[in-house]
């Protein structure tokens, strides 16, 4: 029995794929390990989405590969970076056992065979739409909740996005899929269901002909046992009445919307071939917040786009001043290979690009002090996930605050509460 190590860098959905595999090695009798130290094989999924994901996965293999001179027999690598540069990766790290490509997903195991000499046989060799199979997933996030993939791929083609080039177009699971996967996490007793992909609400555009994220949230909610379900990455512009309305209407749906708009400047939407227009992302914010009072609203916005001028930089700040965000996270524009940005001129010098970004995050902060002071004195729900090293504070989450992303919660020890409850 050969104990197996795993690396998951990047997104959730990254994750995912990696609990994916994980599975796959559990069912073939391999021990998973979390020390890479005891690992003769260590397996890592990487990022390829920006300039800093590539190089954290450049300097994560290498890492790893240290580990070849002592316990380790085979260092595998997977996920994007590979799918974006197999050829020079294998030339580069020649201490890299194995390089699998997103499009060779399907033939993971019979590569891994290979490699390692197993003589067991993979029954479900042939994957559907290239996919590793999710009823075999490993739930790595603990007790408390899981994530669940809807869709693959992305095919917006944001001009600035190498996406579509790494995962391909986007591929909605079937419903019927989703909710057997659904009911399985309930029945672990997982408390909190996150619901992601590149673009949660473009969910079923591809096999049901228009958009029905909002009919499978109400299904989802039919399941016993999940206490919140939330989604993550809603574009603006499929950000319907019915799915506001499904949110404002169902308990366990957390009211909380992501939408990534990235910016507000009409110009420079256009060069990024974003789909919502100024008119209609403040319009969609005034009725969401109008629907549904108590709504946290998180978002993304990239400075230093090509083509930026101070006036659209200008806009930008004064749309964030009146939004006033829950959440607010900023980017600065990078040029990733293969794009149609990468070669679009009036590149923002990256002095320029810091100062943006210095000034978008500042004005945020401000504003999410003023936020969380409006929030004194109230009594929210929190889910209890761990107790502080010192052992006097619990540590929890509202339906404010997504795991791993968002703040938590410290709460005195004044009583015994136990782990993984909802008080």
């Amino acid at each position: 029995m050969m104990k197996v190590g795993f690396v998951s860098l990047g997104c959730t959905k990254n994750l995912v794929v990696t609990e994916e595999v994980i599975g796959i090695f559990k069912n073939h009798n391999f021990e998973i390990v979390n020390d890479a130290k005891q690992a003769e094989i260590i397996l890592i999924n990487t990022c390829g989405f920006i300039e800093s994901a590539k190089q954290e996965a450049i300097d994560t293999i290498l890492e790893m590969a240290e580990y070849k001179k002592r316990k380790c027999k085979y260092l595998i690598v997977i996920g994007c970076l590979v799918e974006r540069y197999k050829k020079d990766l294998e030339k580069l790290i020649p201490e890299v056992d194995l390089f699998i490509s997103i499009k060779e997903y399907g033939m993971l195991w019979e590569k891994v065979q290979n490699l390692v000499g197993s003589d067991k046989k993979d029954s479900n060799q042939d994957k559907k739409y290239n996919i590793l199979d999710f009823e075999d997933r490993i739930i790595t996030t603990g007790d408390n909740y899981a994530y669940l993939k809807i869709a693959e791929g992305c095919s917006n083609n944001c001009t600035y996005c190498a996406i579509p080039y790494i995962q391909g177009k986007y591929i909605s699971r079937k419903k019927e899929d989703i909710l057997d996967e659904a009911k399985k996490l309930a029945e672990k007793g997982i408390k909190e269901l996150v619901v992601i992909a590149q673009d949660t609400t473009k969910y079923g555009i591809d096999i049901y002909g228009k958009p029905t994220l909002a009919e499978l949230l109400q299904e989802l909610c039919k399941i016993d046992g999940f206490r919140w379900i939330r989604f993550l990455y809603a574009y603006p512009e499929t950000i319907t009445d019915e799915l506001i309305e499904v949110v404002k209407n169902n308990d366990k749906i957390c009211k909380y919307f992501d939408m990534p708009i990235q910016h507000i400047s009409n110009k420079v939407l256009k060069r990024m071939n974003r789909k919502s227009d100024k008119q209609s992302i403040e319009n969609t914010i005034s009725k969401i917040r109008k629907e549904i009072p108590n709504v946290i609203l998180r978002t993304t916005l990239m400075v230093g786009f090509p083509g930026e001028t101070k006036e659209d930089f200008d806009e930008l700040c004064d749309f964030v001043k009146w939004a006033k965000f829950d959440k607010l996270g900023t980017f600065m524009f990078s040029k990733e290979d293969g794009t149609p940005a990468e070669k679009l001129k009036e590149q923002i010098h990256p002095m320029t690009k810091k100062s943006r970004y210095n000034k978008i995050m500042q004005m945020q902060k401000e504003i999410s002090k003023q936020n969380l002071e409006k929030k004194l004195g109230n009594v929210y729900e929190c889910l209890i996930e761990n107790s502080s090293f010192d052992g006097k504070y619990y540590i929890g989450r509202t339906y404010m605050d997504v795991p791993d992303e968002d703040g938590v919660v410290f709460i005195k020890k004044e009583k015994d509460i136990p782990i993984r409850s909802i008080c």
